[in-house]
């Protein structure tokens, strides 16, 4: 291992009972925690029977989440509203659809929603944010802020959140054209940075552009640490899926470089092969559980929902504090302090069953 920050996980089998982390110093073996099904002390059902939900949000006491469907959802005060906030007509094809959605950090005040869709023109697909003013747990107004980024059945990418200087990042896909993500002309393959209207931030990395990185396949999560570092999960094509420290300006490699190998491009944190297909991420600064200053890494193929301890922008150990609830699509933290997860079984690749797809909290 030639670098200090590269941390190569290998999950040997998705059903075995220990994970193997090959380290610097060497094997560490981590048995599986014994997790008892939903609805125990521990993992509490917020909502059930949730239909392909992919991402999640807070704010002014509720809970907003996306259907890849279409539909924008609220739970608010404890129970999951039957009408949605929004329908909206998208692409659910495969990976593109209803995918992330952010609240603007005054919500309270404004009430604006924003969310990352994909829509057909003829036979293309491309993807557009639009801000959604929501009143009294439904859509009073709307407003296309960014539009035509290239979408496609694969590869859509689609995450979305506001960062701590309260500009808004975008993860892009490459959408399945792999030359994209190089090219700084193209929206698609990019970490992209705006201000809250869809205009260019002014101290953008790159002038007069939205990209802030390049050089990424699939970005699906995005977290800031409480030093200001952004993380960023991100799919390979059969392996090689990454954990980055994003950096402005930087470019990530892809195609030509999948985790590391090349001084020309930025080194993945993380590495996994085979792959656990990384979903949402995010940082657990202080809350009623004994996770405080990790990042929360939800896994789809993985099943796993893993801890990652970090020290100055690094990743310094990895564990796993949860399994057995199928494919783990979204994690945030709620303002009650405990964690919030969406599951992803019934997106066509999971094994449903009669109550998926879930909002679980976790308590302990």
């Amino acid at each position: 291992m030639d670098k200090k920050t590269r941390i190569i996980a290998i999950i040997a089998a998705i059903a075995a009972s220990i994970v193997i982390i090959s380290s610097p110093s060497g094997s560490i073996i981590i048995p599986k925690p014994n997790t008892s099904p939903t609805g125990t002390d521990a993992v509490q059902i917020v909502a059930a029977n949730l239909q392909k939900p992919w991402a999640l949000t807070f704010g002014d006491g509720k809970i907003f989440l996306t259907e890849k469907v279409g539909r924008v959802r609220v739970i608010d005060n404890g129970v999951l509203v039957n009408k949605s906030v929004a329908d909206l007509h998208v692409a659910d094809i495969t990976d593109a659809g209803l995918l992330g959605i952010t609240l603007h950090p005054d919500f309270a005040k404004n009430h604006y929603i924003y969310v990352y869709y994909t829509y057909s023109e003829g036979e293309k697909l491309w993807n557009k944010v639009l801000r959604i003013t929501e009143s009294n747990d439904t859509i009073s107004d709307a407003r296309v802020i960014l539009e035509r980024i290239p979408g496609a059945e694969f590869d859509d990418g689609g995450v979305m959140k506001f960062g701590p200087d309260k500009k808004l990042y975008l993860g892009t896909g490459d959408a399945t054209s792999k030359d994209s993500a190089q090219d700084l002309h193209s929206l698609a393959g990019k970490i992209l940075r705006l201000n809250d209207d869809g205009s260019i931030p002014q101290d953008n990395p790159i002038s007069n552009s939205l990209v802030y990185s390049y050089g990424h396949r699939n970005p699906q999560g995005l977290a800031w640490d409480d030093k200001g570092n952004l993380y960023e999960t991100e799919e390979g094509p059969t392996k090689n899926d990454e954990v980055n420290l994003i950096w402005p300006g930087k470019n990530y490699g892809w195609p030509d470089q999948e985790c590391s190998g090349s001084n020309q491009y930025q080194e993945a944190l993380l590495c996994y092969s085979p792959s656990i297909e990384p979903a949402g991420i995010a940082y657990y600064k202080a809350g009623k559980l004994d996770l405080e200053n990790g990042l929360i890494l939800a896994t789809l193929r993985g099943n796993i929902l893993y801890q990652l301890s970090t020290k100055n922008g690094t990743i310094t150990s990895q564990k796993i504090i949860l399994d057995g609830l199928g494919r783990i699509r979204e994690v945030g933290e709620g303002p009650d302090g405990y964690l919030y997860i969406l599951t992803g079984n019934t997106d066509g690749k999971g094994f449903p069953d009669k109550k998926d797809d879930k909002l679980l909290r976790i308590v302990k």
